[in-house]
């Protein structure tokens, strides 16, 4: 579905992105992990169009989208929950799922509120005055509100309690198999390995690992440097 080649990108003078291999069939969950200032978020950026690529091509759905608008991207079915859920905190909940609809016409919240159910309570409250799981419920429930095949989600865990996270981390294969592959940004390596299927270590803007998530998982490299066992 995704096919990323030899992508190099940055910020004016910056290079952050060195040679970038990637790919994420359908119906995938494929994790991206690596330690802060890795280019992770870069990578997110330059594939839903935010940041310019400088070399290397990026193919989704058999369609070159090197250097095609953030719109372009969004009407070919991928998704971009950012880093900080990016939501409007003085609309509704009911407000910011619609918006995610906008471009395509889906009014229907159902779908989404059957994976986060606890949004269904919370429809007619401003987001701001929410908690920071049931804001990331929501930006996760808006990126999908577009119908995408592919939701690329950015630091999933960042700010929220263990068992929050575990409980949206849950929903990541109901999504994958409801026909919307993801591509997971994620620190806690832990968390991110146990739910994908695939994996892509990065460390200074290059991909330096890369397989099966459950063989990664038990790489002692990945656990030494990672998950703190030696």
């Amino acid at each position: 579905m995704l096919e990323v080649k030899g992508v190099c990108a940055g910020y004016g003078r910056v290079q952050v992105l060195w040679d970038v291999d990637l790919t994420v069939s359908a119906n995938e969950i494929v994790a991206l992990v690596g330690p802060n200032g890795a280019g992770k978020t870069t990578l997110l950026r330059a594939l839903s169009g935010m940041v310019p690529i400088r070399d290397g091509s990026v193919t989704f759905l058999g369609e070159d989208i090197t250097g095609r608008s953030i719109e372009r991207i969004v009407d070919l079915g991928i998704s971009h929950v950012p880093e900080g859920r990016r939501l409007f905190p003085g609309l509704t909940v009911k407000d910011n799922l619609r918006l995610g609809g906008w471009r395509n016409r889906n009014t229907d919240i159902d779908r989404v509120i059957d994976l986060f159910p606890k949004l269904g309570d919370r429809l007619s409250q401003v987001t701001g005055s929410m908690s920071g799981g049931e804001q990331q419920m929501c930006a996760i429930a808006r990126g999908l509100m577009g119908k995408p095949d592919l939701i690329m989600i950015d630091e999933l865990s960042m700010g929220l309690a263990p068992v929050i996270v575990e409980e949206i981390i849950g929903r990541l294969a109901d999504i994958a198999a409801s026909g919307t592959a993801v591509l997971l940004v994620e620190q806690d390596v832990d968390a991110a390995l146990t739910v994908a299927e695939r994996a892509y270590v990065m460390e200074t803007g290059r991909v330096v690992m890369s397989g099966n998530a459950g063989v990664l998982l038990a790489d002692p490299r990945i656990q030494q440097s990672y998950l703190g066992i030696a």
